[in-house]
C-alpha cells in the first residue's frame, strides 16, 4: 500500500486590528463567506515577511492599514483544503480606514472588546483577543 505524504502546513498571517475612539478601544471584525466574524488573515506568499502578509491581508480584506506592534500575540491552527493551516496573529494599531476595499463583499464592523468576544466563535481567537487587550492596556 502506498501512503501519501502529509501536506506541509500552510503558514498564514493575521492581525487583531484596533483603534482608540472616544476614550475606548474598538476592534475591527470582518465576515467570512459563511457570515462568521473573524479578524483579517491570509496566506504568507513566497518572499513576504509575516508583517508584510498581515498588513496586505488587513488592507485587502478589511480596508484598514496601520502599524504592526510586535511581537506576535500567538498562533492557532485549523484544518482546511486537506491540510493544516498555522496562523500567526499580530496586533495592529489602525490609522487608515478606507471607504471601499478589495474584498468589500465582507462586512466590517468596529466593536468594543466585550462585544468582539461574543461575536468571534473560535475560542483561540478570544484568547488572542484577551492577550491583545492586555498588551494595549499596558501601553
Amino acid at each position: 500500500m502506498i501512503r501519501a505524504e502529509p501536506e506541509p502546513p500552510i503558514q498564514q498571517a493575521s492581525v487583531i486590528p484596533y483603534q482608540r475612539r472616544n476614550g475606548r478601544f474598538e476592534f475591527c471584525l470582518i465576515t467570512t463567506r459563511k457570515g462568521n466574524w473573524i479578524f483579517p488573515k491570509g496566506i504568507i506568499d513566497p518572499g513576504e515577511t509575516l508583517e508584510q502578509a498581515a498588513t496586505k491581508e488587513a488592507w485587502e480584506e478589511a480596508g484598514i492599514g496601520g502599524r504592526i506592534l510586535p511581537p506576535p500575540l500567538g498562533q492557532y491552527e485549523y484544518y482546511k483544503w486537506g491540510t493544516t493551516l498555522i496562523v500567526t496573529v499580530l496586533l495592529m494599531e489602525v490609522s487608515q480606514v478606507a471607504d471601499t476595499w478589495e474584498e468589500n463583499w465582507r462586512e466590517r464592523q468596529w466593536v468594543p472588546a466585550d462585544k468582539a468576544k461574543t461575536l468571534v466563535l473560535r475560542p483561540e481567537l478570544v484568547e488572542l483577543l484577551n492577550k491583545a487587550i492586555t498588551r494595549i492596556e499596558a501601553v
